[in-house]
């Protein structure tokens, strides 16, 4: 079997978005590489920016359009979920976040999805995506949210215990 089918499908490594960890080990090294006389030197300043601020932006923007893709590749929550429930989404947005999986504006009928649940299976992601449109209905936990989270996803308590076994994000503080 070869490398490259290896690296493909449910279980390959193009199936997930790397780590954000991985931005800051590539900008490492893409940063040496422009201060050698490396022959990629010339086009990496090309195609990702002449600062080291502006590759590390494009890096970012690399990562986050990734996990765009990823989120709603195929599967696309607007068009399964929503009319579901019933609620109408203007905006679905992607941003990285410390301490919530998600997030969404009522008024503005956007919501806003942490980067990290790339790294998360499909089945928390929907139950992210379901409890946040359930929150344009009920911007409570309160029992009226809860039977709306019975009635669109059953299995919604095995879901989130499920995603609050695992961290939301690794972070590494030391110095």
């Amino acid at each position: 079997m070869s490398r490259s089918h290896c690296n493909r499908g449910p279980e390959g490594k193009f199936d997930r978005v790397p780590s954000i960890d991985l931005l800051a080990r590539l900008h490492t090294r893409n940063e040496f590489l422009i201060e050698s006389p490396h022959p990629l030197r010339d086009t990496l300043i090309r195609q990702a920016g002449s600062t080291p601020d502006r590759r590390q932006q494009f890096l970012q923007r690399r990562h986050s359009e990734a996990v765009a893709l990823l989120i709603h590749g195929d599967w696309r929550p607007r068009e399964q979920w929503a009319p579901r429930i019933g609620v109408e989404v203007a905006d679905w947005r992607i941003r990285r976040m410390r301490t919530r999986w998600g997030s969404c504006s009522t008024a503005a009928r956007r919501i806003w999805l942490n980067l990290e649940l790339a790294k998360k299976s499909d089945r928390c992601v929907e139950y992210i995506v379901v409890h946040e449109l359930c929150h344009l209905i009920e911007r409570t936990h309160n029992d009226r949210f809860r039977r709306l989270m019975d009635r669109h996803l059953p299995s919604w308590q095995t879901r989130r215990d499920e995603l609050n076994r695992t961290p939301l994000a690794y972070e590494d503080w030391t110095y």
